[in-house]
């Protein structure tokens, strides 16, 4: 008899669903939305609504499901408790005990990222490899650590956080933490597009770039195309971005870093402009870690979440 899994990804705007087998073959994946008003009390019941309506849909039975995993914006502690997700309307909420009582099949949680970095260990860029790290180069710069095949969460689910290490003295703004001089605010896309206007300020000379909006990727794509501002631009963004993944590798030593997000469409440039500084500031010991590019896309954390409960 087949066996099956269901994982849950909960973002601000919807949730992602997947049906999967115990083995991680892609079933079915769907998306409802997130309600989050009345502070999300919507958003369990809606994925055990939903959930249960795919069970009869495709006939399967209870005893043919392991379980449900759910990944959710926040921090998640051992029992499975989140105690804020801003996005969702969440102050404290036992997202095991809930979604538990609703579709009574085990149930596990975890903070997305770390769950999405879970994913791509099982079936994405760090298939193979047990011990891994994932970066994920957005609006801000996420992560999560996979040790000995398991999320590094840490005392109470905020392990992996990895946009918020300390990289640089001195800075003048604030990151969206409250800190200074976090990681995020230099090999994010964000980061990318701040160093392009110090960059710029400090120079008369002639780019594509100058008065006009651009993004991270007009960046990358004005340094491939030669323009020699943007590959100044590029070139510290890979400095900050390798000196902070050789902090993050110099701790928990992955066999490989997985590179995810928008900006890791960049694809191999990416490894060329980090790499110098990697190699400078990472322990000699976790140097010899390879690099590969996230390979789920989306459904990261929905391969991850299922992965929570098949083990």
């Amino acid at each position: 008899m087949a066996r099956y899994v269901f994982g849950a990804d909960v973002g601000g705007t919807t949730v992602k669903i997947g049906l999967l087998t115990e083995t991680g073959e892609k079933v079915d994946f769907w998306e409802i939305p997130t309600r989050t008003e009345n502070h999300g009390e919507n958003i369990i019941p809606d994925i055990a609504d939903s959930i249960r309506a795919k069970m009869k849909e495709k006939n399967i039975e209870d005893t043919q499901v392991v379980g449900a995993g759910i990944g959710v914006p926040g921090a998640v502690n051992a029992d499975g408790v989140c105690h804020q997700a801003v996005n969702l309307g969440w102050e404290k909420v036992n997202v095991v005990n809930e979604l538990h009582s609703k579709l009574k099949l085990p149930v596990k949680a975890g903070n997305d990222a770390n769950v999405a970095a879970l994913g791509e260990a099982w079936k994405g860029g760090g298939q193979g490899y047990p011990n891994m790290l994932l970066v994920t180069l957005g609006t801000g710069v996420g992560g999560g650590i996979i040790v000995e095949g398991k999320i590094l969460n840490g005392a109470k689910g905020s392990g992996g956080e990895i946009g918020h290490l300390h990289l640089v003295d001195d800075e003048p703004e604030t990151c969206g933490c409250g800190n200074h001089g976090c990681f995020e605010m230099y090999a994010s896309a964000t980061g990318a597009v701040r160093i392009a206007k110090r960059v710029l300020a400090k120079t008369d000379e002639d780019s594509v770039l100058r008065g006009k909006d651009f993004e991270c990727r007009d960046i990358f794509d004005a340094a491939k195309a030669g323009d020699k501002v943007a590959k100044e631009i590029a070139d510290q963004y890979g400095y900050y971005l390798g000196k902070g993944i050789a902090a993050v590798a110099s701790v928990v030593n992955p066999e490989i870093i997985v590179l995810g997000g928008g900006v890791s469409k960049a694809g191999d440039m990416l490894f060329d402009l980090l790499m110098p500084s990697f190699k400078e500031f990472v322990f000699p010991g976790c140097a010899d870690a390879k690099f590969a590019l996230a390979k789920l896309g989306n459904d990261a954390g929905v391969y991850g979440a299922a992965k929570l409960v098949c083990g």
